[in-house]
């Protein structure tokens, strides 16, 4: 004899579960549904903080019935979706710069993942050289943290709108996000993104109000911008009704009001707790799991990361890997990774809702299903958003070709860029018009100067062509891209950055004042083509104080031709050595890239001409050496060469100019194949 409980809900769905006196049972049919008015705190709350959490699935105003059946049927034998309580699986999103992985470190260190005398530097879940650089996150990382028993698995997640790519992938694998907000900016570009994508998964939300102890901090005015973001994404009565937590990421603490913190992360942490669902799962099911995200180790080989739907996965166990119904390969699980803390842990079993790592298959990639042997059936494959902008990338064809270089050839470029799509869904490689040549589709230019600068570390030498963006033809009309672009600016500097935004076809649609710092919040439409070269542009405009974001909006029409650069280029018409006698009269015609001893080649880009148009010079000239005692030895005065970064360079190009990229040194010069005449 067998007793079946069924718990109708209010939204007339059915939830079974056998054996009602396990102490689990209980937790779940008694403890899972839960109202702000329990806690203390409650009270200081704004009025559209949640009055109920997401995890109130079930509603006990209708009576529980029982029903004993002497003879099980067919259907109650086939395994039955329930969700595990012991697992907490959550994304951390926000826009760049709102402190996600500031909070992270301090929910880290509070759990105790770290030893009291252990040295912890800033930002650890930013592991990779350029994104302490940068100070941005570019991939996302997995830990873990355990908090009342209970395992949760956290996920930080990039910030910049090009790697949203990354964010999309992610929110495959959890059941509720942080959505961490500035405040004092409130919801800004890529806050919209990553919560309208949170949305359509049907995430859990929890909205945490980051940098509270800010002077000018205003989380009345945060929460309710957030509330109306919500609105806007035609988000359900349920997912309006959010959790919102106060914290100051970089003091480690959080509360429900913004003037009662606690001393530390707790009610941070019992707010995952309440309000996001543990993973629904069919744990005697077969064996599903999604790989979401791809590692390489170089004894392990590649490592698939992706949370287990089903099932349970063992280590050696042989598997089917499917990528469709009908496309099917066979492969061997060698090793077995789960995460705690801050590390891999090796496991010899992981039960479905758990994230895990596994070793042993060659050729997995991502978004293919690990399955059952002989019952799998594949997931449905991850869907990204398309790429917005494309730089052609070919071999290096300078004098100075080979002299720094490890990976010189075609190749090794082919390689490289195909080696790269494995891993990054968001990018698009196609072979050019030549053999030595490929075209690179990005969701942004950051997108792909982040590649151009890896793969500069690893030892190749190649040559990067301007940003264009990609458009598309409907009903034989030309369709550009869009977006959406914000500026802080100080009042004082507003003109200039408006003048500056109206000349690239931006429109403004909204202005408004942001906090008592005399700082003034503009909202643009503008095409893609526009921002290209902006961004130095905007901070002489604004003498280095504007800040500036942007996030793909949609596709519109063609907006006309567009002015990026006023100024010419000063360009070397010999091979040679730099001289301070050249450069002397050289900088008379405007800004120079290089100071005296470079070694320079003809067509090569040395400087910023004050006028359009392009100029030849020689900056290799030395001085006469006859007559010498007649003329009196003059001081030389050299002007401080400018310092282009990679991006400067990559801004800074026009359609017929190129950035020739080596381990050791970033130059520019123009395109021999589309050399315009110079002056």
């Amino acid at each position: 004899m067998e007793m079946a409980i069924n718990i109708r809900s209010s939204s007339s769905s059915s939830f079974s579960l056998i054996n009602p006196k396990t102490p689990l049972l209980t937790k779940q049919l008694f403890g899972s549904s839960f109202t702000l008015s329990s806690f203390p705190n409650t009270s200081k709350t704004t009025p559209t903080s949640s009055l109920r959490c997401r995890r109130s699935r079930f509603s006990f105003h209708s009576p529980i019935k029982y029903s004993v059946s002497t003879e099980t049927s067919t259907t109650e034998k086939k395994s039955q979706l329930m969700r595990r309580g012991d697992i907490r699986n959550i994304a951390i999103v926000a826009h760049v710069d709102h402190g996600k992985t500031t909070l992270v470190d301090a929910m880290l260190k509070q759990s105790k993942v770290f030893r009291d005398n252990q040295f912890v530097q800033e930002r650890i879940m930013d592991s990779n050289d350029i994104e302490r650089e940068r100070g941005i996150t570019i991939l996302s990382k997995n830990t873990s943290i355990t908090y009342k028993d209970t395992k949760i698995n956290i996920i930080d997640t990039p910030g910049h709108s090009d790697f949203g790519g990354e964010v999309e992938r992610i929110l495959n694998m959890v059941e509720g996000v942080l959505l961490v907000v500035d405040s004092v900016e409130g919801p800004m570009p890529q806050t919209r993104f990553v919560l309208k994508k949170a949305l359509e998964f049907g995430h859990a939300v929890v909205v945490v109000v980051n940098k509270i102890d800010r002077p000018s901090a205003r989380p009345d005015f945060v929460i309710n911008s957030t509330f109306e973001l919500f609105i806007e994404l035609n988000a359900t009565d349920e997912q309006c009704d959010f959790q919102s937590i106060y914290a100051s990421g970089i003091k480690g603490k959080a509360g429900l009001s913004p003037d009662d913190l606690a001393e530390d992360l707790g009610p941070l942490f019992e707010a995952i707790m309440r309000c996001i669902p543990g993973p629904c799962i069919d744990k005697d099911g077969a064996l599903q799991m999604l790989a979401t995200n791809i590692e390489y180790d170089e004894h392990k080989g590649r490592i698939a990361i992706g949370r287990l739907h089903a099932g349970v996965l063992q280590k050696g166990m042989d598997v089917r890997v499917c990528t469709s119904e009908d496309s099917c390969r066979f492969g061997k699980v060698s090793e077995l990774f789960v995460y705690e803390k801050f590390i891999r842990v090796p496991a010899t079993k992981v039960e479905a809702g758990d994230i895990c790592a596994v070793c042993g298959i060659e050729d997995i990639q991502i978004g293919e299903t690990i399955a059952d042997k002989a019952f799998g059936k594949p997931l449905p494959s991850i869907r990204v958003e398309e790429p917005t902008v494309k730089m052609a990338f070919s071999i290096n064809t300078s004098p100075f070709v080979g002299r720094e270089g490890k990976y010189v050839t075609s190749r090794n470029l082919r390689d490289r860029l195909y080696r790269e799509l494995e891993r990054n869904l968001a990018m698009k490689v196609e072979d050019g018009e030549t053999a030595d040549t490929f075209v690179v589709s990005g969701r942004g230019t950051l997108h792909i100067t982040i590649l151009i600068e890896n793969m500069r570390r690893e030892g190749y030498e190649f040559m990067v062509g301007p940003p264009k963006v990609i458009n598309k033809k409907v009903d034989d009309k030309v369709l550009e891209p869009y977006e959406i672009a914000t500026v802080e600016v100080p009042e004082e500097h507003m003109g200039a950055v408006v003048e500056l935004l109206g000349r690239r076809r931006g429109q403004m649609f909204d202005m408004q004042g942001v906090g008592s710092e005399g700082t003034t919040l503009l909202k643009y439409k503008i095409p893609t083509r526009g921002l290209l070269g902006l961004r130095n542009a905007i901070l002489t405009a604004s003498r280095g104080t504007a800040i500036l974001n942007t996030i793909f909006d949609s596709y519109g029409p063609w907006a006309g031709d567009i002015i990026t650069r006023d100024q010419g280029s000063l360009v070397a018409f010999e091979d040679g050595t730099s001289t301070s006698y050249a450069l002397a009269s050289s900088q008379d015609r405007g800004q120079m890239f290089i100071g005296p001893g470079a070694g320079v080649y003809k067509g090569q880009i040395v400087g910023i001409h004050q006028r359009t148009g392009d100029l030849s010079l020689n900056v290799c000239k030395k001085k006469a050496a006859t007559n010498v005692r007649s003329n009196k030895e003059q001081t030389v005065v050299l002007d401080t060469p400018l310092d282009y970064s990679l991006d400067d360079c990559i801004e800074y190009i026009q359609e017929d100019e190129l950035v020739e990229v080596t381990p050791s040194s970033i130059r520019m010069c123009k395109n021999p194949k589309l050399a315009k005449k110079t002056r």
